[in-house]
């Protein structure tokens, strides 16, 4: 039986771009002031402007599209299904939030389709998905053992630091430990595929799933022996090989940040309501 050979990753690659050269510590506050705007505004006007600079700054990683768009068409999947399931559990939380009724579509009961519904739906969707590219560029472009200097240098515990840096480092062992173990599933005629019966395949995938966990923790396990013999967290500080020093680009890069951040902070706070709405 044929199976698919994953092409797509979640991990470091250098791929010597400019964002690549910025300080850990300048993406990481990159990363925080982008979640912060996203948190703040229900502005549809400034989520679609996170998305088309988040997208500009994926581009300017030079990572191949092939690399994450499956991970951007499960995204997408994803979101579709929730804004689906926000619309059945409150059909009418976009009117009471716009304060008015438009009625397109009537389906049964008090079940509408408005358009104050949709544009809600809208917002709150692309507003969740404006932090998938900035997340993309800061792990595609970000060392995790720069990162976790970057976090140290900022004040966190190393040791913290230093377990955000084993997840990150991880993550692509886990994906290729998940390749694995679903070829030596299928090689034993556990069917995955898309011929399979929807519950047939949920069965089987649970089937990879298990020899995936106890993998992980077993793992786990070795290196946390191999730290504890090293006498990892023995001493109160350390030094880190990786650490890079702040250049001028940074400082730049900060200063935007923060102007940008100011400004989005002003705009959220002199708005008189919480959703732009433009069919008034």
């Amino acid at each position: 039986m044929k199976s698919k050979h994953l092409k797509f990753g979640i991990s470091y690659v250098n791929t010597h771009s400019w964002l690549h050269a910025l300080n850990g510590i300048t993406k990481f506050v990159l990363f925080m002031a982008w979640v912060t705007m996203v948190l703040l505004t229900f502005d549809l006007r400034v989520i679609c402007g996170l998305i088309i600079v988040g997208l500009l700054l994926l581009k300017a990683t030079k990572i191949p599209f092939a690399v994450y768009k499956p991970l951007l068409i499960g995204t997408a999947v994803v979101l579709l299904m929730n804004a689906l399931f926000m619309f059945l559990i409150a059909p009418q939380q976009g009117t009471d939030y716009m304060h008015s009724t438009t009625v397109l579509v009537h389906l049964f009961g008090h079940y509408n389709i408005t358009l104050e519904t949709v544009f809600y739906l809208l917002t709150v969707t692309l507003k969740y998905f404006s932090m998938f590219p900035i997340a993309l560029v800061f792990v595609f472009t970000t060392h995790p053992t720069e990162f976790s200097a970057s976090l140290n240098k900022l004040g966190v515990p190393y040791r913290i630091a230093y377990a955000v840096s084993l997840t990150l480092r991880y993550l692509p062992e886990v994906m290729k430990d998940f390749t694995n173990i679903m070829h030596a599933q299928q090689a034993r005629g556990v069917d995955i595929s898309k011929k399979a019966p929807v519950m047939t395949r949920i069965r089987n995938v649970a089937k990879i799933l298990g020899p995936l966990i106890f993998s992980s923790l077993d793992r786990a396990d070795v290196i946390s022996n191999a730290m504890t013999l090293r006498g990892f967290g023995r001493n109160k500080k350390r030094t880190w090989y990786s650490l890079k020093p702040m250049t001028r680009n940074d400082v730049i890069a900060l200063i935007i940040i923060a102007l940008v951040l100011g400004l989005g902070i002003f705009h959220r706070y002199q708005s008189t309501t919480l959703f732009w709405y433009p069919f008034h």
